[in-house]
């Protein structure tokens, strides 16, 4: 029994869903996947996890579709609707997708690739008043859903979730973030990762909240819905709150009045999916009084740890494990670091995935006996884990130490002068990588002698730099926009 929908049905006339100008019950939210489910089986009597891939915006479809695949016995492969046909192609074939449902916008692009791949298409629109038939019992064991992730190397990899993988994501953030049928969320997140599906959309319905939907992200319209005070959680990028305080910023003093007050309502309010700049959270504090609530979680594991949704939340740092989640620091050799010491995060819990879709040997690989190798650094400070980022991209190895790359942005990003930055590790000959740091700068000139002997009083522990360059309007640096100056700097950690 797939427990969401019988949530579900305790709160058959309460608002779920605001999509556009048009709001729905769960009452017809489960009446449409319903229809979605009798029209899959067709003369079937389960879809024994047959892959159904569906391509439909957020909103109420994209709903009634999930639910309606799961309640069929099938398993929900979400695709981007931002991907291009070559990249929605490979996830297609790669789960051998038997049906594809879409809206009316995809049919044609994806028609073609249906045709020939001798794939069942359908069109929401007409399938989700299609006349109801028995439907199978489903079991919590059963496989739920393929979500892509490409981790650092190779080709995506298919993340497999059962349902009791899912339940025990949604009921563990229900939990810890004290969610009631009376909230109201906004979820302008897309709808093929983690984030959007689980953390916003689905903790909201199991709840019996109403979750409403942006398609689009605009910084007006969010604006404009914060102020309407309707809201009670909200959940997005740093990215995200980085534009909305840059649209604060340039309003008149009254607006920004206006703007601020609107967060009367508001109870919680969290960052994910990607370090948050402390100079990010301050702002954001600023303008709106709420200390944003950051957590750590990836597709194979769901949400894993959080920062306290009643206590202290500490900036840079995501908290503790969250309740039913196991962790452990390693080192290379696999075993516990001290208390103190950086090592890689590993995980066990009920929500962790199955496996990879059809890669016997990355699951394999994946795993120390039952614990889940995240490939994240971190280190455990004061009560609080801080990341420091993935140990393949962001933990440079520069003269046999390990730099986090996320520690000196974060630095870097505390200069006046300096608007953004990105550190990355370069080859080296003599010390293996050395630490690029592409910065956009405010002036035209930065004193970059001064910024080295800066440099090392926002980071103490590490010794004085060996090395030091100025490379000039490299063509492009990580941030995808031109390089003003980069700064090639050597670090030593004492």
């Amino acid at each position: 029994m797939i427990n969401l929908l019988e949530q579900a049905r305790q709160w058959a006339k309460r608002k779920a869903i605001i999509s556009g100008s048009a709001s729905y019950t769960y009452e017809q939210l489960l009446a449409a996947s319903a229809a979605v489910a009798s029209c899959l089986l067709d003369k079937k009597e389960d879809l024994k996890e047959a892959r159904i891939a569906f391509m439909i915006p957020p909103g109420f479809d994209y709903v009634a579709t999930q639910w309606g695949l799961w309640q069929a016995g099938g398993i929900a492969v979400p695709l981007c609707v931002q991907h291009p046909l070559e990249a929605l192609q490979y996830v297609i074939e790669d789960t051998e997708a038997e049906v594809l449902i879409v809206s009316s916008e995809y049919e044609d692009m994806l028609k073609p690739l249906a045709e020939k791949r001798g794939i069942r298409l359908l069109n929401i629109e007409q399938i989700k008043t299609f006349p109801k038939k028995a439907l199978p019992g489903i079991s919590l064991e059963r496989s739920a859903m393929i979500l892509y992730t490409s981790g650092t190397t190779g080709k995506p990899k298919g993340v497999v979730t059962t349902h009791a993988n899912i339940e025990a994501q949604i009921t563990t953030l229900t939990k810890a973030w004290a969610w009631h049928q009376d909230d109201y969320i906004l979820n302008i997140l897309p709808l093929h990762h983690v984030h959007g599906i689980i953390n916003v959309m689905t903790c909201a319905l199991w709840s019996g909240a109403c979750c409403e939907f942006l398609n689009k992200f605009e910084a007006t319209k969010v604006w404009d819905i914060f102020q309407s005070e309707r809201l009670t959680l909200f959940m997005a990028v740093p990215t995200i709150y980085f534009k909305l305080i840059a649209f604060w910023e340039q309003a008149n003093s009254a607006e920004q009045a206006g703007m601020s007050a609107a967060f009367a309502n508001m109870r919680l309010m969290v960052s994910g999916s990607a370090a948050l700049p402390v100079s990010v959270l301050e702002k954001w504090k600023n303008i709106s009084g709420h200390t944003l609530l950051e957590r750590y979680g990836m597709t194979e594991i769901g949400m894993a740890l959080s920062n306290s949704y009643a206590g202290e939340r500490r900036p840079g740092h995501v908290g503790l494990p969250l309740p039913g989640v196991s962790l452990q620091l390693v080192d290379t050799e696999n075993k516990e670091v001290p208390v103190g010491e950086q090592g890689e995060i590993q995980i066990k819990g009920n929500s962790v995935f199955q496996e990879y879709w059809k890669r016997p040997e990355a699951t394999k690989e994946a795993f120390a006996k039952d614990w889940f190798k995240t490939g994240d650094m971190a280190i455990y400070n004061e009560g609080s884990y801080k990341i420091l980022g993935r140990n393949s991209v962001d933990i440079i190895k520069s003269g046999g130490y390990k730099i986090s790359a996320l520690e000196i942005e974060e630095a870097l990003r505390t200069h006046p002068d300096i608007k953004e930055c990105a550190v990355v590790g370069i080859p080296d000959e003599e010390w293996g990588q050395v630490i690029a740091a592409s910065l956009i700068c405010s002036e035209a000139q930065v004193d970059f002698e001064a910024l080295k002997n800066w440099l090392k009083t926002k980071l103490p522990h590490y010794k004085v730099p060996r090395r030091f360059m100025i490379q000039e309007e490299l063509p492009r640096n990580t941030l995808g926009k031109v390089t003003k100056k980069v700064l090639v700097q050597q670090f030593q950690n004492s």
